[in-house]
C-alpha cells in the first residue's frame, strides 16, 4: 500500500508528492518519537516534549532525517550534477533547521516531481 510512496527514484505529480510528504512525515514522527523515547530512557535527554512542540533534540533528528532522505533521492534519480536539485534540498535543510522538520519536507517532496538528470 506504501511502497509505491518509498520509492524515491520515481517521478511523481503533486498528488503523489503530498502523499510522499504525507507517509515521510508519519515515519519520520515515529522514528523520531522512538528514539528519543530510547535517549530519555538511556538519560541523555530529559524533557523533550512532543515531535509537534517542536523541541530541539526533534529538530536536529528532523534535520539529519532531511538531509539523509534529499541525498538519497538526489543519489538515486541521478541528480547530483544538477544544480537545482542541489538548492531545494538545501532549502529543505534550512527549512528543517530553521522553521521545523515539517516545514523541511516540503521542498524535498516537491523534488521528486522533477524530472531525472540527462546526462
Amino acid at each position: 500500500m506504501f511502497g509505491k510512496y518509498f520509492d524515491v527514484g520515481a517521478k511523481r505529480d503533486f498528488m503523489g508528492a503530498f502523499f510522499f510528504f504525507v507517509v515521510h512525515l508519519m515515519l519520520l514522527v515515529g522514528f523520531s518519537s522512538v528514539l528519543v523515547h530510547f535517549f530519555g530512557v538511556s538519560g541523555l535527554v530529559e524533557g523533550s516534549g512532543a515531535f509537534f512542540d517542536g523541541g530541539e533534540i526533534y529538530t536536529h533528528i528532523g534535520t539529519l532525517f532531511i538531509i539523509w532522505l534529499g541525498a538519497t533521492i538526489v543519489y538515486q534519480r541521478g541528480m547530483s550534477n544538477d544544480m537545482m536539485s542541489m538548492v531545494i534540498v538545501g532549502a529543505g535543510i534550512f527549512a528543517a533547521w530553521t522553521y521545523g522538520p515539517i516545514l523541511g519536507l516540503v521542498p524535498i517532496a516537491l523534488l521528486t516531481t522533477m524530472d531525472k538528470s540527462k546526462s
